[in-house]
């Protein structure tokens, strides 16, 4: 059996065990929740990346379908309300002919609210007859 004196030398030390265990757990929540928060900023970047993509395979099929009126698609920053801050510039340099055709570009630019990143993505192509 333990005497007083050893007793009362051990009291507390459950507690200070228990609070150390606190202290761990609460510290490996906070980094799931940091991993969490991490992975929905990247979906959501992913996502807006995706829907920048269609927007600019949509603009060139439809420049692809009316070739013989492609400089009627020249637009700069007109509003794309599918993207935060969304943004599409088609740039068509020149008259489109059959025989020499013409490079297109075709920019969409985004910004997400609170950052201070413009993200864009540009595809360039040659439409011809």
């Amino acid at each position: 059996m333990k005497s007083q004196r050893q007793v009362r030398k051990q009291g507390g030390l459950a507690l200070v065990e228990a609070m150390v265990a606190i202290v761990i757990f609460a510290f490996g929540v906070l980094a799931i929740v940091g991993l969490q928060t991490a992975s929905v900023r990247q979906v959501s970047d992913a996502k807006y990346r995706i829907d920048a993509a269609n927007v600019i395979s949509q603009s060139l099929g439809a420049m692809w379908a009316d070739r013989a009126n492609i400089e009627a698609h020249a637009v700069r920053d007109q509003e794309v309300s599918i993207l935060p801050n969304g943004k599409l510039t088609i740039d068509v340099p020149g008259p489109w002919t059959a025989a020499a055709g013409v490079t297109v570009t075709v920019t969409v630019s985004w910004q997400l609210p609170g950052e201070s990143t413009v993200h864009t993505q540009t595809s360039v192509q040659f439409i011809a007859g």
